[in-house]
């Protein structure tokens, strides 16, 4: 049986925090998916094309890796993807017991559901989504968070 796992999120923008987890999750599992979710509470900053693109443009040439977006339950995303495992980063202990939480209520809905948490290496801790466009939108560098193809595509304004 291929271990197939899912790391959830809305990736807006992806980050090299994003990178972090992803590309230390490649040894754990035969393939990974990227799941894009389509979130009804939150309002993007960048298209749902514009993050599948990152994510295709980052690990092109990786087989082991796709990026899909999903709407609805994770777990449902799970069960499409054939996916036994779901990967989640944490920061923080408070992120834990968010997560945690999540995790509960996952396996409650889907018993053959693993999540599997990975602490972000310590120079990710503070690089989250929301506060990059945070900076972003004050016209703050954020290059230093963001993977290379993230940073090309905002530089030259070149976003769909």
């Amino acid at each position: 049986m291929s271990r197939i796992a899912l790391f959830p999120g809305t990736f807006d923008p992806v980050t090299k925090g994003h990178t972090d987890i992803i590309d230390r999750s490649l040894v754990l599992f035969d393939k990974l998916y990227i799941g894009i979710g389509r979130n009804v509470n939150k309002q993007p900053m960048f298209s749902e094309k514009q993050r599948l693109r990152w994510l295709q443009e980052i690990y092109a040439g990786n087989p082991k890796v796709e990026a899909v977006v999903y709407e609805g339950l994770t777990v449902d995303c799970c069960r499409e993807v054939q996916a036994n495992f779901i990967v989640r980063g944490i920061r923080y202990v408070n992120d834990f017991e968010y997560e945690k939480a999540i995790a509960d209520m996952n396996r409650s809905l889907q018993g053959n559901i693993e999540t599997i948490f990975l602490t972000c290496l310590p120079q990710y801790t503070s690089v989250a989504s929301t506060l990059v466009r945070d900076v972003l939108k004050n016209n703050g560098s954020v290059e230093q968070f963001l993977p290379d193809a993230v940073n090309a595509s905002i530089r030259s304004g070149n976003l769909i």
